[in-house]
């Protein structure tokens, strides 16, 4: 099972990187123990805590020629990590 899919960067969780939280899009059946060592063996880092949340997806219509089809975004799992003081993750260093 692959724990974390992406670092989840917006403008939002951008702001949180300045004191040491970084947020992941993470597998919906990841514990936070596996998300913790999983950050930690990618990164090189110290994590000293994980909250994780889920979202639902958005309800979806679509409008055809047979008529409206419904449905549903697939639903995510986010985790917010918290570092160790003086360590930084850099997402931007392979670009």
């Amino acid at each position: 099972m692959n724990v974390l899919k992406r670092p989840l960067v917006t403008e939002k969780f951008t702001a949180m990187n300045e004191v040491g939280k970084y947020a992941f899009e993470v597998n919906t059946k990841a514990n936070k123990v596996e998300i913790k060592k999983a950050v930690e063996k990618l990164y090189g880092v110290t994590v000293e805590k994980v909250a994780t949340m889920k979202t639902q997806g958005k309800l979806k219509t679509k409008y055809t020629k047979s008529g409206t089809v419904s449905g549903r975004a697939a639903t995510i799992k986010k985790a917010i990590v918290t570092l160790k003081e003086g360590e930084v993750i850099d997402f931007y260093s392979g670009i």
